[in-house]
């Protein structure tokens, strides 16, 4: 099958950034799912702004402004905008919808005349999503497309035991994914039971006092967070309204570190609750949680040996060819 993949970010990508800090989630998306359908042998193409026309690794990359004719596909992807559609004929159409979308701002991103005229299926991050996207935004139909994990994830080898440090959590998600929420309840519920324990959190612009025990992790390549996220005790994500898959806690699972929520947002569905880690009721429990979590290591343990039986149970391959089940 000849496929396109389309996407139009304001700023420049290709395969070759796929480790860099520069990528979001929807472009680390579109790149792994590209990569396995090639593997599958089908002939894969990626039109976005990326530096210049060429091949990397048998998949083409085209810049969309490059484009003088319409090329002609089997199926077409669109990150995100059904205007995209306009720049090639395909006879099959999918949009991967990464974001909450009320029909007003549907409208307001100029998506209705386009959805209504290309009628794409769109492809959903779980059931939480379905019920922030409505109806007349999907009722040429939809299906669940599920996130595999970077092979760089899958193919780190993690530490044992003894080379995880006890005291240590962090959080790897944006800073306005509930970060504020998070330090609130560092600083007043958990820092003062357990004061050796700290927490990385991604660099922000938020005020909170060293004596708490917060650092900001360093940036950069994904290299750097792998190394503090397998060395850590536990991962804490609240959860955001606005997230609906949390890539952070797929990353986390895969590394076999246990999550610990809220459960806003999507990561009700991420986090099974006492297998892969601990989803709190409100910001009480999630306190008790963790410091639960870093006194008991039977507790741990037994979170731990669940996580590994399903490690490189979520690659790429495997949910592209689940993705190629909905078309």
């Amino acid at each position: 099958m000849n496929i396109c993949f389309l996407d139009n970010t304001n700023f420049s990508y290709n395969s070759n950034d796929l480790n860099s800090s520069k990528l979001r989630g929807a472009e680390t998306v579109l790149i792994n799912l590209a990569t396995s359908l090639s593997n599958l042998n089908h002939q894969v193409s990626i039109i976005n702004n990326c530096p210049k026309n060429e091949k990397i690794e048998n998949i083409n990359w085209i810049n969309i402004n490059s484009l003088k004719n319409k090329n002609i596909y089997d199926l077409a992807i669109s990150n995100n905008d059904c205007n995209l559609f306009d720049k090639i004929v395909s006879s099959k159409k999918i949009i991967i919808s990464h974001s909450v979308q009320p029909i007003e701002k549907f409208i307001r991103k100029k998506q209705l005349l386009p959805y209504f005229k290309h009628k794409p299926k769109v492809a959903l991050l779980g059931k939480y999503h379905l019920t922030k996207r409505n109806y007349f935004t999907r009722m040429f139909g939809f299906f669940y497309i599920h996130y595999g994990v970077d092979q760089i994830f899958c193919k780190t080898k993690l530490l044992d035991f003894e080379l995880i440090d006890k005291f240590q959590a962090i959080f790897t998600s944006r800073p306005d994914r509930n970060l504020e929420l998070l330090i609130d309840i560092w600083c007043k519920k958990i820092n003062p039971i357990i004061n050796q324990a700290k927490l990385l959190v991604t660099p922000n612009s938020l005020d909170y006092n060293l004596k708490s025990n917060i650092y900001n992790r360093e940036l950069g390549s994904r290299e750097n967070m792998i190394k503090d996220l397998i060395k850590s005790r536990m991962i804490i994500l609240p959860g955001h309204e606005s997230e609906l898959f949390c890539l952070a806690a797929e990353e986390a699972r895969e590394l076999c570190v246990p999550i610990l929520t809220l459960g806003i947002g999507s990561l009700s569905e991420r986090v099974h609750h006492n297998k892969t880690g601990l989803i709190a009721k409100d910001k009480n429990e999630l306190a008790e949680y963790v410091i639960e979590l870093f006194k008991n290591d039977n507790l741990w343990l037994s979170l731990k040996s669940n996580l590994l039986k399903l490690r490189n149970s979520r690659s790429w391959d495997y949910c592209a060819k689940e993705f190629l089940k909905n078309i």
